[in-house]
């Protein structure tokens, strides 16, 4: 998602990844599969076939931890400044873990343009020899509306064709 901030000058924009559920509504899921786990692993114990238990333990425990992997990281934020200044890019989840600062003239922002329709473009910051991912985790919808903001704020945008994928089938 791409929010606008308040800010004095210039523009700051606030980039995160779509949540589609937050994670009280995750921990809420996974309980329900564990009680349906439990009933059917505990049906199948009474009926003889015990084996079944720890392997629903496991099944659970590898979905938890698959949840908690995904509920992190999309708590990735990244905000993006951009005043006369130049452009600034702080990277973190609940708290700055990086920052990157650009002379706005000299700075772009590469677009690689994707190769298949529904996959969004990835975006990088480049100055010099220095380059930084931007917005991994945005959306087609998202990304476009990041590159229409940055044009509009004068941000030179490279645009790159993808390469030809070459692919033998044996």
């Amino acid at each position: 998602m791409v929010e606008h901030l308040e800010c004095d000058q210039g523009v700051r924009l606030l980039l995160t990844p779509n949540r589609s559920l937050g994670w009280q509504g995750n921990v809420r899921i996974w309980l329900v599969l564990f009680v349906m786990s439990l009933v059917i692993s505990m049906g199948m114990a009474i009926a003889g076939a015990w084996v079944i238990v720890p392997f629903a333990g496991l099944e659970l425990v590898a979905l938890a931890a698959g949840i908690y992997v995904t509920s992190r990281n999309c708590q990735a934020r990244e905000v993006l400044m951009i005043g006369p200044g130049g452009i600034t890019l702080e990277k973190g989840r609940t708290t700055k873990h990086s920052e990157w600062h650009f002379p706005g003239q000299y700075t772009r922002v590469r677009v690689r343009l994707p190769r298949h329709p529904f996959a969004p473009p990835k975006l990088f910051l480049t100055h010099r020899n220095q380059t930084i991912a931007l917005g991994p985790f945005l959306n087609v919808e998202d990304t476009q509306i990041l590159l229409r903001i940055l044009e509009g704020k004068g941000v030179t945008l490279d645009r790159q064709t993808p390469s030809p994928n070459v692919s033998f089938w044996f």
